[in-house]
């Protein structure tokens, strides 16, 4: 990994008792970088010291950067909004930090970024666009408070056009991945079917947010307060779980406890693998949600509007 990192530089030694010992810089002349190369520490070393040389340059794009991290808008992201912007925006430090702020008002600043998220494009169109929606909106909030004239990365349009509206769990899938996965797992399948909403808030879901007849809990995405109808396969999985139930939130692990993120991404791609379940995700529930719940009259048509949002 750390050979990707531009302009690293080496140096060997020979010490006192005849050994070679490699010494690793951040450029040539550059700061000692801490930790093995490709470890967290050597990366985080590296990433340091760009920055710093960075800002030794005033008036560039990563001072917009750090200042957008200190804004309400940026704090009022949800959390898991604010680590993907935090991803984009590193990424943006790296490959753009340096670019001066008075050059965003010329009219090849736009052409920049346009190859830039090219390059990213490269790689993955969607994550390229996420990057260009981060870097407009540090843009577009600079610009709001009066620290720059020009937003060169307004309506920028998309590079990816794909879509997964009609990627829907079949009852043939629903089938294998419940024959094949343990309770705990089927719980969250259940849960995610028959409700429509987001993983994180279905991870985060408290036992207090269902009566026994109804669930309530607050989107963090976009804070509204929606009420669900429970319907007879979900309450007849909840109440089971409620007997042996040792955590506050309703969807724990194996050991029961609450899930971390990472850890039900990792058991959820082996669940689908063990059941056969390909090209499927667990996003893909929320479309298929608005079927059966609709089907069930679990559904006005604001809350499916909700629900299908993408």
């Amino acid at each position: 990994m750390f050979a990707r990192l531009k302009g690293l530089n080496q140096l060997t030694k020979r010490l006192a008792d005849g050994s070679a010992k490699t010494y690793w810089y951040a450029w040539k002349g550059g700061p000692p970088l801490n930790g093995e190369p490709g470890s967290p520490e050597f990366i985080a070393s590296y990433h340091k010291a760009i920055a710093q040389k960075i800002e030794l340059a005033p008036g560039t794009l990563l001072k917009l950067v750090r200042d957008y991290e200190e804004t309400s808008e940026f704090d009022g992201l949800a959390p898991r909004t604010k680590r993907d912007y935090r991803q984009k925006l590193a990424l943006i430090e790296k490959e753009l930090g340096d670019f001066p702020n008075s050059a965003l008002s010329d009219p090849g600043a736009r052409g920049v970024f346009k190859d830039w998220r090219d390059k990213l494009a490269k790689r993955s169109k969607r994550q390229a666009d996420y990057a260009w929606v981060v870097l407009a909106r540090v843009l577009s909030v600079a610009k709001d408070r009066g620290k720059i004239s020009v937003n060169p990365c307004e309506k920028g349009g998309r590079l990816y056009a794909g879509s997964r509206r009609d990627k829907i769990w079949t009852r043939e899938d629903e089938k294998a991945f419940l024959e094949t996965t343990p309770a705990y797992i089927r719980l969250t399948f259940l849960l995610a079917l028959w409700t429509g909403q987001r993983q994180g808030d279905l991870l985060r879901l408290p036992w207090s947010g269902y009566d026994g007849t109804r669930i309530r809990l607050r989107q963090s995405k976009t804070g509204a307060r929606v009420e669900i109808p429970v319907g007879a396969p979900l309450k007849l999985a909840l109440d089971e779980a409620a007997k042996r139930k040792r955590s506050t939130v309703i969807l724990t692990n194996s050991s029961g406890n609450a899930w971390t993120e990472h850890g039900f991404r990792s058991s959820w791609r082996k669940a689908c693998a063990k059941a056969g379940v390909e090209g499927l995700t667990f996003h893909d529930l929320r479309g298929t949600a608005v079927t059966r719940l609709a089907l069930a009259g679990a559904l006005n048509h604001r809350s499916r509007c909700s629900l299908v949002t993408r």
